[in-house]
């Protein structure tokens, strides 16, 4: 059932970091524009429009966006979809390591 006290659990750009060194399926929420413009290596483009058609087969995900606001939303998608999700705070905006420009 939904509840707006359904916490989604988040870590900050920095403790992501850490975790890529594992195998951890990254969505990324933006636009396809946006993913383009610099992206994580292993994030994958989901934009948060497209949400409810996402059917990964892991249920551990990691959501990531610009500022944090859209993947906050995709959290919430993904939790009600029967995903443990993560919300990476601060979002792109944040992010001090490498990024992938074009597709």
């Amino acid at each position: 059932m939904f509840s707006l006290f359904n916490k989604i659990p988040s870590i900050s750009t920095k403790e992501l970091e850490d975790k890529l060194s594992e195998k951890i399926v990254l969505l990324d929420v933006r636009t396809q524009a946006e993913f383009k413009g610099g992206h994580i290596h292993q994030a994958i483009s989901k934009p948060l429009d497209k949400m409810n058609t996402y059917n990964g087969k892991e249920k551990d995900v990691y959501v990531i966006c610009q500022s944090g606001m859209r993947s906050k939303k995709a959290a919430k998608t993904l939790k009600n979809k029967g995903y443990n999700v993560v919300n990476v705070r601060g979002g792109m905006s944040q992010w001090r390591g490498s990024v992938v420009r074009g597709k």
